[in-house]
């Protein structure tokens, strides 16, 4: 489901120009709205006209600690209101032209797109940049998209458990850049928390039904099914009991010594159940993947640019055994599998079904923050190799994929979600000033 947004809604005008006309249509656009799922509009039901009006909105509207204000430019207006507007509320701001009307009498009745000109200027020689601009009859639900990116990722909850992956030094945030550019507080937990989490007996038992379900588990001892199902339930229990929206977990080298076995397996099961979980204590990825999760993608993964092949243009998207079990191609034997850590590894070994794929990673350098993103296509394959992982083309040739990652020095994991979800994170990254990388 997708991030629960607040949204404040003006509608400028001025009585020089075809004021009522701008007023009707302002009346059908609020019914429009109102059809919007998880967003809860707060609309200033008459036009701003006036320098006081647009006082008291912005009075009224940040009352209501609104995500963005979306401003409609019903007419051409004065200059003085979206100042007013922005002086109180400090939102992203989508202005909005209006298509204009057929002309009566010679004369121009909107004159909407002017109006959102006007605006512009003021705002970006004012020194605010965070505004997107439409000329449109209906609202630019991507926009919508990018606020709540931007709404879910000030308002989540970010763990770390244990560190970083040994030697992934790449994977390693500033911290409090990271709270000055997302809003995010990353708190910090051992892994024998999560050890020494109680769960219920019962729900270990129905564990491993599950786990017998979903899995070819031959190759596994009942011990090691056993330390899977508990690790699914102290997992959960403890995402639970801590309020935790996305949980960056640092799965090597220490994890399957100290526990028994690896995550993986038991990361693949809850994440079929939306939970989002980044491997490898890789907070980045867990910010990519709760931000995917945010507009509406299901059931983000982390992958890495594994293999690549520059003559017949494909790549792998691979990873250890983690990505979540829903995925699975439903061809293939879906197995556990103990390849690494001296047996103790306990992977998912699956190829993932093919289908239209989009690409991210929030990723941090030098004390900026790009985003990464690209279209690919998955394409079935036999199951030839251990973990969890697909083939796939992307719409660029892989060689310029690769440069693109290499030589902007782009960390070694990507979410990957199925589905078109590309423009909404080039609005996000335009009202936030970061850089896209595609």
């Amino acid at each position: 489901m997708k991030q629960k947004i607040d949204i404040g809604v003006v509608c400028l005008a001025r009585k020089t120009f075809d004021f009522n006309a701008a007023y009707d249509i302002y009346q059908n656009i609020k019914k429009d709205l109102r059809k919007i799922k998880n967003v809860n509009f707060h609309f200033i039901d008459d036009l701003v006209i006036e320098v006081e009006d647009a006082k008291k909105a912005a009075l009224y509207l940040n009352s209501k600690n609104i995500d963005a204000l979306v401003v409609i430019s019903g007419t051409f207006h004065l200059g003085h209101l979206i100042l007013e507007l922005t002086k109180v509320i400090d939102k992203p701001v989508m202005l909005w032209g209006l298509n204009e009307l057929p002309y009566n009498g010679g004369k121009i009745r909107l004159n909407s797109v002017c109006g959102v000109n006007l605006n512009a200027s003021n705002l970006y020689k004012s020194g605010k940049d965070d505004y997107y601009t439409i000329i449109s009859d209906t609202i630019d639900e991507d926009f919508l998209d990018a606020v709540r990116i931007k709404t879910a990722l000030s308002k989540a909850h970010i763990g770390v458990v244990g560190y970083r992956a040994h030697g992934f030094f790449n994977l390693d945030i500033d911290e409090l850049n990271t709270y000055k550019k997302l809003g995010i507080l990353v708190d910090h937990y051992e892994l024998s928390e999560i050890y020494n989490t109680q769960i219920d007996e019962k729900d270990v038992l129905n564990r491993i039904v599950q786990i017998k379900n979903l899995f070819d588990v031959s190759s596994l001892n009942d011990i090691q099914i056993q330390k899977v199902a508990e690790l699914c339930e102290k997992i959960k229990a403890f995402v639970n009991k801590n309020s935790i929206t996305a949980l960056a977990v640092r799965c090597w080298p220490e994890f399957a010594a100290d526990f028994g076995i690896s995550p993986c397996a038991a990361m693949s099961i809850l994440q079929s159940e939306d939970y989002i979980l980044s491997c490898e204590g890789d907070l980045e990825g867990a910010i990519s993947m709760l931000s995917h999760r945010a507009i509406g993608a299901e059931y983000p993964f982390l992958a890495d640019l594994s293999q690549v092949d520059l003559k017949e243009d494909y790549a792998l998207l691979w990873h250890c055994g983690v990505a979540p079990c829903n995925l699975w191609d439903g061809k293939c034997v879906r197995s556990l599998d103990t390849y690494f850590a001296g047996g103790k590894g306990v992977t998912a070994d699956f190829v993932m079904k093919d289908g239209e794929l989009s690409i991210l990673r929030f990723d941090s350098a030098r004390g900026k923050y790009r985003l990464f993103l690209q279209r690919a296509k998955g394409i079935p394959m036999e199951k030839l190799l251990k973990g969890t992982y697909v083939k796939v083309r992307f719409e660029d040739n892989i060689n310029d994929v690769l440069n693109k990652v290499i030589y902007n020095g782009i960390a070694h994991h990507v979410s990957v979600v199925y589905g078109d979800f590309i423009r909404p994170f080039e609005i996000y990254a335009k009202i936030m000033g970061f850089e896209v990388i595609k």
